[in-house]
């Protein structure tokens, strides 16, 4: 009956972190999440079987870790920098034709790899590929030359005419109203043209929601809600 009673007392006080914690689908679970997951489990399942020991230390060690988590996942979604630290940032993979090995190393992948999760994506042609992007959940994101690409409504409105620009990368400059000064570098851009950018708009960083910028040079950017 002591196993009957921890195992219900463990489940509820699991079934409240997790609620805390927040809902996140197993492929979307970072490293840090993977590791708490693994933690919370063994000390669940160490306190129901140890009878002989205390429960409350179970319930505290569980507490703990439950806290650790919370307070990594608040982190993550106020500072970007520090979601970059505990998350990870994406890494492609693949584009413009070629394989980035610097980052296949970093991600521990191979070219095999690469081509598995194309293929699970539905690209089976590299030759169709325009880009391969490695997400800090472990899945890899896949965007497809732009003469592969499905029809959308706009192509069936437009009379089924070719896309007159070819689809491509977009960076995320400001998220939150946080600079990405790595994403600004990737995109080719510095502070300066940030600068004047949000200057002619008469707008500053904390102002805006998200900001991208294609390989194009075309930017798209929303602001906070108190600007509506």
């Amino acid at each position: 009956m002591e196993i009957v009673k921890r195992s219900f007392i463990m489940f509820v006080v699991l079934f409240l972190i997790v609620k805390i914690m927040g809902k996140k689908q197993i492929k979307n679970l970072t490293m840090y999440d993977y590791v708490i997951g693994i933690a919370i489990g063994s000390i669940a399942a160490d306190s129901i079987i140890s009878v002989d020991e205390p429960l409350y230390i179970g319930l505290l060690a569980l507490g703990v870790f439950g806290l650790i988590g919370f307070i990594f996942s608040l982190l993550s979604l106020k500072n970007n920098e520090v979601a970059e630290i505990l998350d990870g940032e994406p890494l492609i993979l693949f584009n413009n034709n070629h394989f980035s090995y610097v980052n296949l190393e970093k991600a521990k992948l191979n070219v095999a790899k690469v081509l598995e999760g194309c293929r699970l994506k539905g690209c089976f042609d590299i030759n169709e590929l325009d880009c391969a992007i490695l997400e800090p959940s472990g899945e890899i994101s896949i965007l497809l030359k732009g003469e592969y690409q499905p029809l959308t409504s706009n192509d069936v409105k437009k009379d089924w005419q070719k896309k007159s620009k070819k689809q491509t990368l977009n960076y995320p400059i400001i998220i939150d109203g946080s600079l990405n000064e790595g994403n600004l570098k990737k995109a080719n851009k510095n502070k300066d043209w940030l600068n004047n950018y949000l200057k002619d708009l008469n707008k500053g960083i904390k102002d805006i929601s998200l900001l991208c910028i294609d390989n194009n040079d075309e930017v798209t950017i929303f602001y906070n809600e108190i600007d509506k």
